[in-house]
């Protein structure tokens, strides 16, 4: 059973940073993609970062030069460094890993940025 748990989430204001953790259960090298994921109230589920085993990333444009993903393989953790953050980066933030035998999700973790 794959478990992924997020922590890290809260409130911060315009301009702060936080940094999200993806725990997952057992070893990572399983994982051949990791990424972070983030749905905002009446939006669709949206990719934010992902990273690859060789350790490739993806961002969506609109956190380019803001976030930054990374995994330390040696904890079973990913990370999402998010700086200079937006109202517009609201949403719960969901941890996402794919192996050869499926795709996981995390429980999610909340992140609200306002004033």
């Amino acid at each position: 059973q794959v478990q992924l748990v997020e922590s890290g989430g809260g409130l911060v204001q315009p301009g702060g940073s936080l940094r999200l953790s993806c725990a997952a259960s057992g070893s990572i090298f399983r994982f051949y993609v990791m990424g972070w994921y983030r749905q905002a109230p009446g939006k669709q589920r949206e990719m934010v970062a992902t990273i690859t085993n060789g350790g490739t990333t993806n961002y969506v444009d609109s956190v380019k030069g803001r976030f930054t993903i990374s995994r330390d393989n040696a904890k079973n953790t990913v990370y999402l460094q998010m700086n200079s953050l937006k109202p517009e980066d609201t949403a719960v933030y969901y941890c996402n890993a794919r192996s050869t035998s499926g795709g996981y999700w995390g429980q999610g973790t909340q992140v609200t940025v306002s004033s």
